[in-house]
């Protein structure tokens, strides 16, 4: 295990709605909570918490000093809240630990490499892209990678039981034959479909119809099939032009 994050943060006395004000100065609301440890609300620079952020992520330990207090406090941080279209960073928990009782954790899963299954054709799936696992705060992976450069042809695939797993670890699994990875054939696209060959009528002759059976009468013409007769149009009747006074256009709003 690498050298342990160190964080400063101070106790916050602003809660609820009002915690928009510190956001709008630079500074992020947090909370520090833990099994029979009282849960204590803190803030902290942005700035800093976004640089041990990208160095720990949620598995690292790191080392909290709170103002006034002589003992740092080892944390993984847990639940960050992110604004939904800036990603600027709103809230953050930091789960304080022992060191010597284990811990439930999300490990996420990494691919590595090219798969050459992809290049003939296939289409990689990631179905899993994290694994919780139980172990000791200082025994916890950064990440687990998977090299998907062996998978050659479709239909291959990768599961739990692939993972190169510590003996400190334990899969928080049921079933280690569950997919990571797998290489599936490309969908097929939808032919367009087909219109029936219109049979070729010769002009002049009329296309053939199924005669009826013996004893049966002949299908009456449909109101659609009968051919509608055109009525001469009726001639408006003539009346002498008179001058009416021309009334003014109203616009309808």
């Amino acid at each position: 295990m690498s050298d342990k994050i160190k964080l400063k943060v101070s106790k916050r006395k602003i809660t609820g709605r009002k915690v928009k004000k510190l956001r709008g100065e630079g500074i992020l609301p947090a909370n520090i909570y833990g099994k029979d440890i009282k849960s204590l609300s803190v803030q902290l620079p942005t700035k800093d918490f976004k640089v041990v952020f990208e160095q720990a992520g949620e598995t690292g330990i790191i080392e909290v000093s709170v103002d006034k207090e002589t003992k740092a406090r080892p944390v993984l941080i847990h639940n960050v809240h992110l604004h939904p279209v800036t990603d600027e960073f709103l809230h953050a928990d930091f789960h304080q630990v022992e060191l010597t009782k284990k811990v439930t954790v999300d490990i996420p899963i990494e691919l590595k490499g090219e798969a050459p299954a992809v290049s003939k054709g296939g289409v990689l799936l990631q179905l899993m892209d994290e694994v919780e696992v139980e172990a000791l705060p200082t025994d916890l992976p950064d990440k687990f990678e998977i090299n998907v450069s062996k998978l050659e042809e479709i239909g291959q695939r990768i599961s739990l039981k692939d993972l190169k797993v510590s003996d400190k670890i334990k899969l928080m699994v049921n079933n280690l034959d569950e997919l990571i990875v797998k290489i599936e054939e490309p969908t097929k696209e939808e032919k367009p479909e087909e219109k029936p060959e219109e049979e070729e009528v010769v002009e002049g002759e009329e296309p053939e119809t199924e005669a009826p059976a013996e004893g049966e009468e002949k299908p009456k013409e449909t109101e659609e099939e009968k051919p509608k007769e055109k009525k001469p149009e009726a001639k408006p009747e003539t009346k002498p032009e008179t001058k009416k006074p021309a009334k003014p256009k109203v616009k309808k709003k």
